[in-house]
């Protein structure tokens, strides 16, 4: 195929790098920061950069925030080659796609979301890589009435660049399961850090430290977008940790050494079920 990616930031970087590494498809590449276009060509992660000719391509990845993305696909979808397959690769689906498929079937245009789930602390081109799908959970989030066609393509696609698990589901059902998988994480890493122990932590943390605070990083235009999309979802899941903490708070307050053996001991349980879950699950 020839494959558009526009955006060509951490995802969309690492997406054209991974492309011409372990496929044959021509990758054509798009970025309002010239530089970065330019830094793509001589990283050989694009055959070539867009040059306005949206006819060319058999799909279209738009790697941009969602308010960006939606802006950009509803001023340029009207120059699509029609029949051609679009994409993005936002961490909200739900009503969202709902729209883009409304503007692509109005413009002749199949669409079809998906969410690698992957990243890093820190974004942008430069810290890209063509690795970064190695192994990593794929999903597809097609309507009911998408085609099976496109379906196949993008499944193939994400196995090309070395996705390990590829879930298809519903852009609903993802939105509910990003919104406890990685949506609420990332609000509990930003209300982690803001302790006022945190500047004096060095010397004292570890790993478990590292891993509360990774993703505290995270870009606040891109995660308040996805948090304010996904708010009825993302507000259930907070209401239920909040629950959750009173309870630890509770068995402080009172000294209850037992009811917190007992709190402790059920998220054990949980966690050590969910990894019996997980090894029984096929790739």
């Amino acid at each position: 195929m020839n494959i558009l990616v526009v955006g060509l930031g951490l995802i969309g970087g690492s997406l054209c790098k991974a492309m011409k590494k372990y496929t044959y498809h021509t990758v054509i590449g798009s970025d309002l920061n010239k530089d970065i276009e330019f830094a793509a060509l001589r990283d050989v992660a694009l055959d070539k950069v867009f040059e306005g000719d949206y006819t060319e391509a058999d799909l279209v990845i738009v790697a941009l925030f969602p308010e960006a993305a939606e802006r950009y696909i509803n001023e340029n979808i009207s120059k699509f080659r029609k029949g051609t397959l679009l994409t993005d690769v936002c961490g909200i689906k739900g009503s969202f796609s709902a729209r883009v498929k409304k503007t692509a079937e109005e413009n002749g245009v199949r669409y079809l979301g998906i969410h690698p789930m992957a990243g890093k602390e820190f974004g942008g081109y430069y810290n890209s890589t063509s690795e970064l799908f190695q192994k990593s959970n794929f999903i597809i989030a097609p309507f009911d009435d998408s085609r099976e066609e496109d379906i196949e393509n993008l499944r193939k696609l994400a196995s090309e660049i070395g996705a390990g698990k590829i879930v298809i589901t519903s852009p609903e059902n993802h939105d509910r399961m990003i919104a406890y998988t990685s949506q609420l994480a990332h609000i509990v890493s930003s209300a982690y850090v803001k302790s006022p122990e945190l500047q004096l932590e060095c010397g004292f943390s570890g790993g478990s430290f590292q891993d509360m605070t990774r993703i505290a990083t995270m870009n606040e235009n891109m995660w308040t977008d996805l948090f304010m999309q996904n708010k009825e979802y993302l507000k259930y899941e907070l209401r239920i940790l909040i629950e959750n903490l009173e309870k630890y708070n509770d068995a402080l307050e009172n000294e209850d050494a037992e009811k917190m053996r007992q709190l402790i001991a059920e998220g054990r349980e949980l966690k050590e079920e969910n990894l019996r879950h997980r090894v029984g699950q096929p790739n």
